[in-house]
């Protein structure tokens, strides 16, 4: 009887974890859903029309142009959206039920300004930190306030005069960010 009872305590501390976990992903990747942009470089694949299918980069506009539909407008989209807006297209006289899958080959570059050895445009890579695009930029120069750094993200990076969101050193960076090390004053 023990074990019995061990074993459904057990099982369900088992399943109230796995939800836990499960429920903290979601909320975490909704947060930080990655919306398409300039300098992007997908894969749009339309299942079982590989002449549909291909490698696309999107413009400085946000668009992308696919055989058949022509462009497709992809700027500030998630890759949900991205795949909803290319099936309804496809839907509009060309194919009955298309299936398609949107994947990012190569995210667009960040940048990082200001009191940094090596300022500059840099690759994106998965789970990046600013203290990580400070590594990447040379470490910071004799004058750097490491404590007043500050990022411009999404349409706000588009703003030359804008100033940004003060950030810590553990702050993910996302492609298409721009991350300012400012000076400091004596």
């Amino acid at each position: 009887m023990r074990c019995v009872v061990w074993f459904r305590r057990s099982f369900l501390s088992c399943i109230l974890l796995v939800f836990s976990l499960v429920s903290t992903a979601v909320l975490a990747q909704s947060s930080l859903q990655y919306k398409l942009g300039p300098g992007d470089n997908l894969r749009v694949s339309v299942f079982g029309e590989e002449d549909l299918s291909g490698e696309f980069e999107v413009d400085g506009n946000g668009r992308i142009s696919m055989p058949l539909i022509g462009v497709v407008d992809l700027q500030d989209r998630s890759l949900r959206e991205a795949e909803a807006q290319i099936v309804a297209m496809l839907l509009d006289g060309y194919l009955r039920n298309p299936k398609v899958s949107v994947d990012v080959l190569n995210y667009r570059p960040f940048y990082i300004l200001g009191e940094v050895n090596e300022p500059g445009s840099y690759p994106y890579r998965a789970g990046m930190t600013v203290l990580n695009a400070v590594v990447l930029a040379g470490g910071y120069t004799p004058r750097a306030d490491e404590d007043d750094i500050t990022i411009q993200r999404g349409p706000e990076a588009a703003d030359p005069d804008g100033d940004g969101q003060p950030v810590k050193p553990t702050t993910i960076v996302l492609p298409g960010d721009i991350v300012r090390v400012k000076e400091r004053f004596f």
